[in-house]
């Protein structure tokens, strides 16, 4: 399938909202979620403050920028747990779109597309369910907002097995949205759930496939072993990798950021880029900052705002 909305373009992603949030900046963001810094006037002048940095990356690269909503925790269950009520998370999942779209962009960025991020719905570290009915139904309610709020895509991003990818993809398309789906990947290139990366892009594409699919979440020398040469890795068009080689259990006991060897993140990201050139979208995830994202696009990183 045609990845048209990318249109060609090379694109930045941000980095890792929440790791940077509450490692960098000392946010508390209880149960690893940043979506009620919407409901709070501080807080979304951080997320603009945030986000500017990679607009700035952006444009000093001549690049696209897409910009990913702080949404990733945004769903039904994680929100309930927050004291958020439906409504109350439909008010929050639009307003991040809107938030997003006020961005003024610094310099000259071609093209900037609003993502509503879509996180799995158990821990992003975990296998998760095997019915895409379910996961459909589920998380229908979070990309109903984004549909209504006008964002330009669906990512899911830190999906773990393919039934969970396969209903979100069902949950865009009945809402009119293009999607893409992010897998993460351990130590060994494969799934949490254990699937080959490759055989979890056959088997989404198989009974629903999305409009690109990605990696993220994962550093790019864990990423470097699912690549077989198969068709399929022409499929990945984002790749946002993240700045700790450490497994995702070590990872989740952590206490204190792993911001990871820089220069191996570069080398190893052009490594999995030279092996897949569809990679249209380069960010970073757990551990990495504008810092890291500037150093992928090999460009000094940009003055904090």
């Amino acid at each position: 399938m045609a990845t048209t909305l990318l249109d060609g373009r090379q694109w930045v992603a941000d980095g890792g909202l929440e790791t940077d949030l509450l490692f960098n900046r000392g946010v508390d963001l209880p149960h690893f979620a940043a979506f009620p810094l919407i409901d709070d006037a501080d807080g979304r002048t951080l997320l603009r403050s945030y986000f500017t940095e990679y607009a700035t990356i952006a444009a000093a690269a001549g690049a696209g920028l897409v910009l990913e909503t702080p949404t990733w925790r945004a769903s039904p269950d994680w929100a309930r747990t927050l004291g958020y009520d439906a409504a109350a998370l439909d008010r929050v999942n639009q307003r991040s779109v809107e938030l997003l779209r006020s961005l003024p962009a610094a310099g000259e960025v071609p093209r900037v597309l609003v993502s509503g991020a879509v996180g799995p719905r158990g821990d992003g570290y975990l296998a998760g369910g095997t019915d895409p009915d379910e996961a459909a139904d589920y998380h229908s309610v979070q990309v109903g907002s984004f549909a209504e709020a006008g964002a330009d895509l669906v990512h899911a991003m830190t999906i773990t097995g393919p039934a969970e990818a396969i209903g979100i993809v069902q949950a865009a398309r009945a809402a009119g949205l293009p999607v893409a789906v992010s897998f993460t990947v351990e130590t060994d290139g494969r799934l949490p759930d254990g699937t080959p990366l490759g055989e979890a892009v056959s088997q989404v594409d198989a009974e629903a496939p999305p409009d690109w699919y990605g990696i993220n979440c994962a550093h790019p020398t864990h990423v470097l072993p699912a690549l077989d040469a198969g068709a399929w890795q022409d499929r990945i068009a984002t790749l946002r990798p993240n700045a700790s080689t450490l497994t995702h259990e070590e990872l989740d006991v952590m206490e204190e950021l792993d911001a990871g060897d820089l220069g191996l993140l570069v080398s190893s990201t052009e490594a999995v880029r030279e092996r897949m050139p569809s990679i249209a979208v380069v960010g970073g995830c757990c551990g990495t900052d504008s810092r890291h994202v500037a150093a992928l696009w090999g460009l000094p990183a940009p003055e904090r705002a």
